[in-house]
């Protein structure tokens, strides 16, 4: 009868090359990790410029087409601004990594800082982010950066495609100019079933208002954190 193998822990490196050869992998283990997520931001952006891109060539190429489309891209854009917010928290992670192995190694490597030394704080927070890792920033914050730098575009885009469709008479079956009552008219045209034109176009209002807010508010990283 033959005894287990007994378990041998693995140790840790004893030298200055060996701990070398384990930062470089490791190094490249999180550039892996950080493409593969600004991989899933890209793809989240560009399925957003597609499906803007889609509403608006159907919208605004026949008469039959409702105005709803274009308020209905805003609906799925603003689901995917959640989706693509969600990735940013997991990417923002490994790029604080890669950030501290680029300042405070690789740095240090190419040009020494002569003021530093002592022990190395960005190892004892590193070997705390490995052990318990968490997001360094909120949902929030995540959908106002994201809305910032791309998506508060997409939602200016189909806004203005929205004000061309209700406004123009020759974008929408049944819908006829009234010289005299121009705005009367194009609350008429916002319409949606049952709800009048004003309070959609109220509605519509409230959210723009809420994205300029979220987008106004807030601060970005100092000049020494990369911005994507």
């Amino acid at each position: 009868m033959h005894e287990p193998a007994s378990i041998v822990a693995p140790t840790l490196p004893t030298s200055s090359s060996e701990a070398a050869t384990v930062m470089t992998h490791y190094y490249r283990a999180e550039m892996t990790r950080m493409n593969a997520w600004r991989a899933r931001l890209d793809l989240t952006s560009n399925w957003s410029i597609t499906v803007v891109a889609a509403l608006l060539s159907v919208s605004l190429s026949t008469r039959s087409a409702h105005h709803g489309l274009a308020l209905f891209g805003m609906v799925i854009i603003l689901l995917l601004l959640f989706v693509e917010a969600r990735r940013y928290r997991f990417y923002d992670v490994y790029r604080m990594r890669i950030r501290q192995f680029e300042r405070h190694y690789f740095g240090q490597f190419f040009a020494a800082d002569t003021q530093g030394g002592g022990p190395e704080p960005w190892l004892v927070m590193l070997a705390q982010d490995l052990r318990h890792p968490k997001f360094r920033i909120t949902l929030m914050l995540a959908l106002r950066r994201r809305l910032r730098r791309n998506y508060i575009w997409m939602f200016l885009i189909l806004l203005c495609a929205w004000i061309v469709k209700i406004a123009s008479p020759d974008l929408q079956a049944g819908a006829h100019l009234d010289p005299a009552r121009p705005l009367a008219a194009m609350l008429g045209h916002a319409a949606i079933g049952p709800l009048p034109g004003w309070l959609v176009i109220a509605l519509v209002l409230v959210f723009y208002a809420a994205l300029g807010i979220a987008c106004l508010r807030g601060k970005d990283r100092g000049g020494d954190e990369v911005h994507v």
